[in-house]
């Protein structure tokens, strides 16, 4: 998973895995994408996404189309993220609770006041 790790903490290789999610793309296109670097730097990057399994490539005649490859993504979201989602929600429900208890507790003491006071 380290080589996933790699190709994520870099933004232009998380970029192209962003134009990739939309649909495939030709390696000129994603070239054409990034005007600010040149052809082999996007190679490079290509490269370094394909070594992660992040990206795949097969050739469309003389073209190359890459495309996203879900996988080690979702790999990562199952071992870091989703272990973490119940302690998330679980929280976050408590929190709703005591908000709403706190509330009741103000309308109560509010309504309480106001039956003494007629």
């Amino acid at each position: 998973m380290d080589p996933v790790w790699k190709a994520l903490s870099d933004p232009t290789r998380r970029a192209i895995l962003d134009l990739l999610r939309d649909h495939a793309r030709t390696t000129t296109e994603l070239v054409e994408a990034f005007p600010h670097i040149t052809r082999f730097g996007v190679m490079k990057h290509l490269e370094v996404l394909r070594e992660a399994h992040l990206v795949q490539t097969h050739a469309a005649g003389r073209r190359r189309v890459n495309s996203l490859n879900v996988v080690p993504i979702r790999q990562i979201y199952e071992r870091w993220v989703s272990p973490f989602h119940e302690l998330w929600s679980s929280e976050l429900l408590r929190i709703k609770e005591l908000a709403e208890e706190e509330e009741s507790g103000r309308k109560d003491r509010k309504e309480g006041g106001r039956r003494r006071s007629k």
